[in-house]
């Protein structure tokens, strides 16, 4: 087993352990090691939540989840000898589960979860339609995932880390917030907000003195989307045997990494929609002198993915056009598209027995594929979602026997002071 750069103590609450991560993004963070190219290291992750998600029949902490305090991250990890202009080559050597336990009180302890967040705290993809509160528990079998709340499903997680990136430089982080902050402007009110702002309070900044914790935390940027400096990209693909090139904007790369996912269909589409758990991460770090400008890698992450990926062979695909719900036509808007596919792939499987927030669930955390497949014929964009067939215990294609009828069991648990 590689050295272990980063422990865990899964009895102990993320911000009381012996090295202390983060959960914003900002130049002064200090790394919390230091690691050579070519050394390999093991990583362990906390889940984003730092265990306010428990494995219960409820949805209240969804509902009330505390979305000031994520993402929990492991690191920074300075890399020796990287500087800004550098690319920094990190390959993933191994990714799962706590493997200390079977089973406890932390999701990646035997177990994970998925959730549909309320539209006032966070919403998703789809939170016009699905604006309440939900979640589905995911038990681990090996490599296998089955759910109480999503029944007559199994499928082979493809686990991988749903954010890893480098620190950005003091110009960058300027960057991130003057344009976010410029588009919340435009209708700063918004429920959900259109961005999400520096937010001090609930800011955890590693190793940097506390008495500068206020100031950095006013400035540093929150975790949730993807930038330049790859960040919260939710790619299920970047699994075991990945190799991804990140630019290097500060001293060092410092290298952070967490938010791991026992599965995820493209999209991540609930927000909280892939089956989140905590684990460990075996990473190999390496360096391109000058590689940003060698390959015009400036403000965006490369990757070759693994080879580790559940082979399906196949699928049953939905597709969805630019035209909104009330029959608008939008000109070639594929995020519309891919919201409609996914909607008539959620009204088909309600066919089957499912409720509409089952369907929804397990499109957020199955290994579903979603493809731009058509973007110049206008008005119309038209994307795709694929779902495979064989990870349903019963036929899910049309036949003229009609829909198989399924037990949903006890559901989806839905928050109940909504």
């Amino acid at each position: 087993m590689p050295q272990v750069v980063f422990p865990l103590d899964s009895s102990k609450k993320f911000e009381d352990q012996e090295k202390l991560g983060h959960n914003r993004w900002h130049p002064e963070i200090p790394p919390v090691a230091v690691v050579k190219p070519g050394e390999s290291f093991r990583v362990d992750c906390r889940e984003w939540f730092d265990g306010a998600v428990v494995n219960d029949d409820s949805a209240e902490d969804i509902l009330n989840a505390p979305l000031l305090t994520v993402h929990k991250l492991s690191g920074p990890f300075g890399v020796e000898g990287a500087k800004p202009g550098d690319l920094l080559v990190v390959d993933i050597l191994d990714v799962g589960p706590i493997p200390q336990e079977d089973s406890g009180p932390l999701a990646g302890q035997g177990w994970g979860y998925t959730g549909i967040f309320a539209k006032e705290n966070g919403g998703g993809f789809l939170t016009e339609q699905f604006p309440d509160a939900y979640k589905a528990i995911w038990d681990f079998n090996g490599q296998t995932a089955t759910s109480r709340h999503v029944p007559g499903v199994s499928f082979t997680g493809l686990i991988h880390p749903g954010l890893m990136g480098t620190a950005p430089s003091a110009s960058l982080l300027a960057k991130w917030n003057k344009r976010e902050g410029d588009l919340i402007a435009t209708d700063p009110h918004r429920v959900p907000p259109l961005a999400l702002p520096p937010e001090a309070e609930h800011a955890v900044l590693g190793g940097l003195p506390r008495e500068d914790w206020s100031r950095v935390g006013s400035e540093a940027a929150r975790t949730a989307p993807p930038r330049e400096n790859g960040g919260n990209q939710d790619i299920k693909n970047l699994s075991k045997g990945s190799r991804i090139f990140y630019p290097v904007f500060v001293d060092g790369a410092n290298l952070s990494v967490g938010d791991l996912h026992f599965s995820q269909g493209d999209g991540e589409i609930t927000f909280c929609g892939a089956i989140e758990m905590g684990g460990f991460i075996d990473l190999r770090v390496d360096i391109i002198k000058g590689g940003m400008d060698t390959y015009g890698v400036h403000e965006n992450a490369i990757f070759m993915p693994g080879n580790v990926d559940p082979q399906f062979s196949e699928w049953i695909a939905f597709s969805g056009t630019s035209v909104t719900l009330d029959g608008e036509q939008r000109y070639l808007d594929s995020h519309l598209s891919y919201q409609r596919a996914c909607l008539h792939a959620i009204d088909y499987l309600t066919k089957f027995g499912y409720s509409p927030e089952q369907a929804y669930l397990l499109l957020g955390a199955a290994p579903i594929e979603g493809r731009l497949s058509g973007v110049v014929d206008i008005p119309n964009s038209c994307s795709t979602v694929y779902i495979p067939t064989s990870i349903f215990d019963f036929d899910v294609r049309p036949s003229s026997s009609g829909p198989f009828q399924i037990d949903p069991g006890m559901g989806a648990p839905r928050a109940s002071n909504r």
